[in-house]
Formats: structure tokens, C-alpha cells, sequence
């Protein structure tokens, strides 16, 4: 008998482009502006919000994430707005967490207290390492004591914080990262993110990396550092959860549970995803990346998105896969047939299912289908066998 299945929540996802400075690893959807008119983007962004209620009617919103970009630049009272708004036009959960992404410099961190009084109940900070030579390389704009200092501070202000740590830089050792992640667990009350460094194309370190100007560990030594990240972090009682993030049970990420869980969200703002189900039918929605395009097409339309794509059963459960074998908790087989009408025996290749459980790297019964501990060091492989 299948077990019910986790409920994934309904999110809204508000994307603030805007960045002081390009970090050399960072593909995401940020820009350099030398003056911003906040009125204005408060304004595009409440339209925008405005669209996507008239069209989610009826939804309880679990949680709110304001993420970019650095969202800890945008006026305070723009993030009151638009908790405001979204109270105002949506039924919202009584637990419902508001989460700030905000890096730890000095001045940023002044306005913690002005995005407590917005509404914001949780923060995120973009730490990313603890030693000032590694902060450099990153391109990081503060240094450790700053780091420090803003997270004893978010501790004081907010009732939940998170930071995050990268790891995998270049010339680090497994010893030099234990010292690290040891002395970062001094602050990290209940949750934190690791993820690996990566050198993505279209970013500053891409060139570089193809030139030889630096090197980061290789595939051997990724895995020892992977590897003493989740024995340092389980036996501190923050086991891992997904596979970049740890919390103490309770304590996890509601609004980035909705995305592994493959529930429905919003997503407001220049290059923002959406996965919403209306009349049915999952559709996709995503809006203009370039900042002005996007202003341009909420005052034109009300909102700054390309036309929703509707998302196909097959789709849909390599989403779902993709993305909830990345959770310790794994795939609730029910959530299959929820979005596709078909359980897992009907979506994936047999023999390789097969070949993958007799492999140690899934275990499946009958109520989930969940990578094991070796199974999510190599994901991707793993996906590409199973969805083959």
C-alpha cells in the first residue's frame, strides 16, 4: 500500500537581479546597475505578484523566498510590500517561512533588523568559507570576521538562519576542510548548505580555468571532501537532507523542499522559474532574464513572462526524479502517480532500475524510490542510467 505522500507545499519565488559586484563563479541571473529606482521595481514587482494570484486563486502559500542577485540590496520596505501583498491575496499557511538571501558584509548586515520588521523570518547567508585568502578568490566583497559577525547577528534577529560554505577550492585539503567546517560548526544552530565548486560556462572562472590559472581538486579528492563533509555534519547532528544540504530535523528549507518535492510555486521577477498545475495541466512559466526587457513587459502585460509551456507526463516524471532523488527522503511513489498517472514500474527502464538497486546506489519499495549515500555522490551518472 502506498504511503501518503509528503505534501510539498505551494511556494512564491521573487527574484531580485541586482548584485554590487559579478562573482567569478556565479551563473546565475545577476546584474551590475550603478542606480536602481526601487519605487519603479516595487512597483513591477507587485504587478507581477498581482498576475500570478489572479491566477492561483484558492492556493495557501507555505513559503516565501526573495533570492537573486542579492536581495539584502532591495529597500526594506519593498520586501514589506510584498509580504504585504501576498497576505493580502493569498490564504497563507500559519507556519508560512519568509526567507531573505543576504550576504554578511557590514552594511548589509545593518538592515537585518529592517527586513525583521518587514516580515522576513528567516535569512540566508552567502558565507561561502571562513578564511580571508579563499573570500578573495571567490570575489567574495567581506571577509571572515565580517562572516562571523553577521551570523551571530542574524542568530540574534531572526528565529531561523542558514549559511552557506563552498568547498572543492583550489589547493584544499581534506584536513584544511575539516579545521573549516569544524570551526563553522560553532555557528550553525540548524541548518547549512556545501555545495561543491564547479567552473559553469558564462562565468568569470571559466576562462581562467580553461588557461590553467588555477586547478580545483580532482574527481578522487572531491569525493574524500564530499565524504568528511557528511560524517563532520551527521555526527553534529545536521545530517544531510538533499544532497548540498544539512539541517537538525525540523529545521529544513520549506520553501527548496517544495522544489524537490516537485510542488507548484511562482516565480516573480527577471529570469524567474515557475511550475504551477492550473485546469490540470502543469505549465511551466519563465520570465524575460535582461532586467529592463522584463520591466518593459510588466508595464506592457501585467507580467514579464514568456508564454507558459505546458509540461507532458513524461516531463513531469523526469522532473520529479531529477529532483527528488536529490532528497534523502527520496520519491514518494504516490507523487508519480499524482502527476503522471503512472506508478514507477510504468516510467523507468526496468533492467536499469534493477542494475542500480543491485549496485548499491537506489533502494526502492513500495511506497519510495530513494538514492542511498553512494547513490547521491554520483547522481548525475545515476539519473542517466535510470532515465536512459
Amino acid at each position: 500500500m502506498l504511503q501518503v505522500a509528503p505534501d510539498p507545499g505551494f511556494g512564491i519565488y521573487i527574484h531580485w537581479p541586482f548584485c554590487k559586484s559579478k562573482c567569478p563563479y556565479c551563473d546565475f541571473n545577476s546584474h551590475v546597475r550603478e542606480r536602481i529606482d526601487q519605487e519603479r521595481w516595487r512597483a513591477a514587482l507587485l504587478r507581477e505578484l498581482d498576475h500570478y494570484a489572479d491566477v492561483t486563486a484558492g492556493r495557501t502559500v507555505t513559503s516565501v523566498f526573495f533570492g537573486g542577485g542579492t536581495p539584502s540590496l532591495m529597500d526594506p520596505a519593498t520586501t514589506a510590500a510584498l509580504i504585504d501583498r501576498i497576505q493580502q491575496r493569498w490564504r497563507v499557511a500559519n507556519s508560512l517561512e519568509i526567507t531573505l538571501e543576504a550576504n554578511p558584509t557590514s552594511v548589509e548586515a545593518e538592515r537585518f533588523r529592517a527586513f525583521r520588521m518587514a516580515g522576513v523570518n528567516r535569512v540566508s547567508l552567502g558565507i561561502q568559507a571562513l578564511d580571508d585568502a579563499s573570500l578573495r578568490f571567490l570575489g567574495r566583497q567581506h571577509n571572515s570576521a565580517e562572516a562571523l559577525g553577521a551570523i551571530e547577528l542574524a542568530a540574534r534577529t531572526f528565529d531561523r538562519f542558514s549559511f552557506d560554505l563552498i568547498y572543492a577550492r583550489p589547493e584544499q585539503t581534506v584536513a584544511a576542510w575539516e579545521a573549516e567546517l569544524t570551526r563553522a560548526l560553532d555557528f550553525a544552530v540548524g541548518h547549512i548548505s556545501v555545495y561543491q565548486l564547479t567552473i559553469e560556462e558564462g562565468t568569470a572562472f571559466h576562462p581562467a580555468y580553461l588557461r590553467g590559472e588555477f586547478r580545483i581538486p580532482d574527481e578522487e579528492l572531491a569525493g574524500d571532501l564530499y565524504e568528511a563533509t557528511q560524517n563532520l555534519l551527521g555526527a553534529a547532528g545536521l545530517p544531510a537532507y538533499e544532497i548540498s544540504n544539512h539541517a537538525r530535523p525540523g529545521e529544513e528549507s520549506r520553501h527548496n523542499l517544495t522544489y524537490w518535492r516537485y510542488g507548484d510555486y511562482v516565480g516573480i521577477g527577471p529570469g524567474a522559474h515557475g511550475r504551477l498545475t492550473l485546469d490540470g495541466e502543469k505549465r511551466a512559466t519563465r520570465a524575460h532574464r535582461a532586467p529592463e526587457i522584463w520591466l518593459e513587459r510588466v508595464a506592457r502585460d501585467g507580467h514579464g513572462g514568456h508564454t507558459p509551456e505546458a509540461v507532458d507526463a513524461d516531463s513531469r516524471a523526469t522532473e520529479l526524479l531529477m529532483m527528488g532523488l536529490r532528497l534523502t527522503e527520496g520519491v514518494a511513489r504516490a507523487r508519480l502517480v499524482e502527476e503522471t498517472g503512472r506508478d514507477l514500474d510504468a516510467l523507468v527502464n526496468a533492467g536499469a532500475l534493477k542494475r542500480l538497486v543491485d549496485g548499491g546506489f537506489l533502494e526502492v519499495d513500495e511506497s519510495f524510490l530513494r538514492a542511498t549515500h553512494e547513490g547521491r555522490q554520483r547522481l548525475n551518472a545515476v539519473l542517466s542510467t535510470l532515465l536512459a
